[in-house]
């Protein structure tokens, strides 16, 4: 009998998640590339097996290929998973789209709004690669403790059973558990969302405002983020789940967060383009909080908590949104 054929699973973007979702494909036994747009750094990270910019203080194993080579990255793949931002998807997938194999399993593992099209990663990769099944992973899986192999927990959806089904068995291991989906639409909703509302609990700890501050924001996110959810088709069931609450838990609270960080130095007095010169890793929040308020005004749903995150971010005062949100008219918990 002959043998079957590797896997070869390749991951678009040299990020902290991108490498963190390498090394566990190479733990799961598959044949492993990284992709970086910048080839320079790609050779860097190469040379010296430390994704230094994104990754500090994780060695990446000696068996993971990492180049800036498109077709070298892509040649046979057999699984390609899209760890890009969500505002460099559409660029970085539009470089290499003629080089994915035609067959293989796409997953995407962005988080965000398009700005101005207002599109989810898998709707923009659709686009692009018409006529491929997008699986969407998402989940509170912070690429330091990943690469480490913690334990955590992510959802695969996909509205094609076999396709949430295929990822979790590639992926699945002793330190990630996967559990699948079908509510694809909910899955990316909350995993945008979520990420303008860690901006806000950053910002709380920044002006010091307690714990029982942050429980009831966190609280009415997640009824803000449910109520989108469901006004756009999403299943409600999905926002308590590991990609809505799971994911909302861990990156209000963690010290891993970018987003609570940026919205701590926020709710602290700092600059958000200070903030922002100084890091080059990327707070989606700040680029998707604008695109999810279009989105909900057009879908005609009230988002308080996201409303003054986006006018913070325009130079509103912190301070001011709070007594904002707390003098709102009574209105019933439900």
């Amino acid at each position: 009998m002959a043998p079957e054929p590797p896997t070869v699973v390749t991951v678009l973007g040299d990020g902290g998640w991108g490498t963190a979702l390498a090394m566990v494909a190479l733990r799961a036994g598959h044949e492993v590339r990284l992709w970086s747009a910048f080839p320079d750094y790609a050779a860097e990270v190469a040379r010296t097996r430390r994704n230094r910019k994104f990754l500090p203080g994780v060695e990446v194993p000696a068996g993971i290929l990492i180049t800036g080579d498109a077709a070298r990255a892509l040649a046979g793949a057999t699984t390609v998973i899209v760890a890009i931002p969500t505002q460099f998807v559409r660029e970085a997938a539009s470089r290499v789209a003629g080089e994915i194999p035609k067959d293989c399993l796409l997953v995407s593992a962005a988080k965000g709004l398009e700005r101005g099209t207002l599109l989810r990663p898998s709707e923009i990769l659709g686009e692009l690669l018409p006529g491929r099944t997008v699986v969407v992973l998402s989940g509170p899986s912070h690429a330091e403790e990943v690469a480490r192999g913690l334990p955590a927990s992510v959802v695969s959806a996909s509205e094609r059973a076999p396709a949430a089904r295929a990822v979790q068995e590639l992926l699945m291991g002793p330190t990630l558990r996967i559990y699948t989906s079908p509510d694809v639409l909910g899955v990316e909703l909350a995993a945008a969302l979520k990420n303008v509302v860690a901006l806000a609990a950053g910002m709380s700890d920044g002006l010091g405002l307690g714990d029982n501050a942050k429980a009831a924001l966190v609280t009415r996110a997640l009824v803000e983020l449910t109520r989108l959810g469901v006004a756009l088709g999403a299943q409600a069931s999905t926002f308590t789940g590991l990609s809505g609450l799971g994911d909302l838990v861990v990156t209000c609270t963690s010290r891993h967060s970018r987003n609570r960080r940026v919205g701590e130095r926020l709710g602290r007095g700092e600059k958000l383009a200070e903030i922002l010169a100084g890091t080059e890793q990327v707070a989606e929040g700040v680029t998707t909080a604008e695109a999810i308020l279009a989105l909900a005004q057009r879908s005609g749903v009230e988002l308080p908590i996201a409303a003054s995150v986006t006018r913070i971010l325009a130079g509103a005062d912190p301070r001011d949104e709070v007594r904002s949100l707390m003098t709102r008219a009574p209105k019933a918990e439900r």
